[in-house]
């Protein structure tokens, strides 16, 4: 009989994975690592028992938070992953010609290691690539000393609990500003909104006080059980902010099914429309047609 392990980092929610065949199970200095074999969703990475990959749909999270803030700045040339230690992170920025350098972060070597050895199909050679800078450190530690200059800024941290609760501070995001170009963007994710609606509204405070505008870009996991996972995007300047609603555009329209669900939740505050691209311009003009001909009837009725 396999055996199942159980995810409890909600209070009134938690999700149990099988354990087809465990490959590694070791206890770093920062935390303890597992990767285990699962029939549907293949090798799977947890973080103190926490899911925070798996070989199955590690592309939504990776995909989306990568090729939004790189084709929404338009020429991007240096980024700067803070965390990403898997490898997935790096491999979707490195498929951009135009990138000429990426900077890697990552404070537990530990979680390298083994990745490469037991998850390579998430980094498929980017380690290998000369364009990649891996520097093992402390992200925050890192990005309060170094002199910046980076057009993109990804942070694949994981829950704000350990060593990466100070990726989610004010003084962090402040020194995130700083290290950016004029036109840089900040992306970072910011776990699920239906359960993590504190965490959610702080970031979105944290980073309406740091950076000149916000988006929110929701996605759905299926490790999630189809939960949205929130992705919030920073960026210096509107012009930035404007491009990255463009980017994301394609994104929102694949959603548009999912209305009810963002019209929900902590995030209730931003438009379904404007999450999911259902308001098209022939809608709009159709509203407007239908608004006229009730004025042209009422004003009959006047007359008569």
């Amino acid at each position: 009989m396999s055996d199942w392990t159980r995810e409890s980092l909600h209070p009134d929610y938690a999700q149990s994975l099988r354990v087809d065949k465990m490959l590694y199970d070791s206890k770093t200095d920062h935390q303890r690592l597992k990767v285990f074999e699962n029939a549907t969703f293949g090798r799977v990475l947890t973080l103190d028992d926490v899911v925070q990959t798996t070989e199955g749909d590690n592309f939504i999270y990776h995909e989306m938070m990568t090729h939004v803030p790189i084709l929404a700045h338009g020429a991007a040339r240096r980024v700067l992953i803070i965390g990403g230690g898997d490898g997935g992170m790096a491999r979707e920025v490195l498929r951009h010609q135009g990138v000429t350098h990426v900077t890697m972060v990552e404070i537990d070597a530990g979680v390298v290691d083994f990745s490469r050895q037991y998850l390579p199909m998430l980094s498929q050679g980017a380690f290998d690539d000369p364009r990649l800078d891996l520097v093992i450190a402390d992200g925050a530690e890192f990005i309060r000393q170094t002199r910046g200059g980076y057009d993109v800024i990804i942070v694949d941290s994981t829950d704000p609990v350990g060593p990466g609760e100070v990726l989610f501070t004010d003084t962090f995001y402040g020194h995130a500003k700083r290290a950016l170009t004029e036109d840089g963007i900040l992306v970072t994710q910011n776990g699920v909104p239906f359960l993590q609606g504190e965490e959610l509204m702080g970031t979105m405070r944290a980073f309406k006080r740091a950076l000149c505008r916000r988006d929110l870009l929701p996605g759905h996991h299926p490790h999630l059980c189809g939960r949205a996972d929130g992705v919030w995007v920073g960026h210096r300047r509107p012009r930035a902010r404007r491009a990255a609603r463009r980017a994301a555009r394609p994104l929102r329209r694949r959603r548009s099914r999912d209305r009810l669900l963002h019209a929900r939740g902590p995030h209730r505050r931003l438009r379904p429309a404007r999450l999911c691209g259902a308001a098209d311009p022939l809608r709009r003009g159709a509203a407007r047609h239908r608004r006229a001909a009730t004025a042209r009837r009422s004003a009959l009725s006047l007359r008569l």
